[in-house]
């Protein structure tokens, strides 16, 4: 199978990994218990829910978006290693 018509590549493939790891990551960190109209929950309004898991989101997203525009090799030699070694 030729390598070269994939769209991305391994790293690729990582870093969305990494980024959707992070996103899930962020929306387990928001669940918690909602406020009734008996109860109050102060819980809603807690440093974890309000900043550090939509923070967490933004940077699995921002991962992804970097995953999708990583290009790999900047030098235009799109050689493997197994092809280089066989020259």
């Amino acid at each position: 199978m030729d390598k070269s018509n994939f769209a991305f590549g391994k790293w690729n493939y990582i870093l969305l990994a990494i980024g959707a790891v992070a996103i899930i990551l962020g929306f387990v960190l928001m669940m918690g218990p909602s406020s009734s109209e008996t109860h109050f929950e102060p819980d809603i309004f807690s440093f974890r829910r309000i900043k550090l898991a939509p923070t967490i989101c933004f940077l699995g997203f921002v991962f992804v978006i970097i995953a999708i525009m990583y290009k790999g090799r900047r030098n235009g030699n799109t050689d493997t290693k197994e092809e280089i070694k066989n020259k």
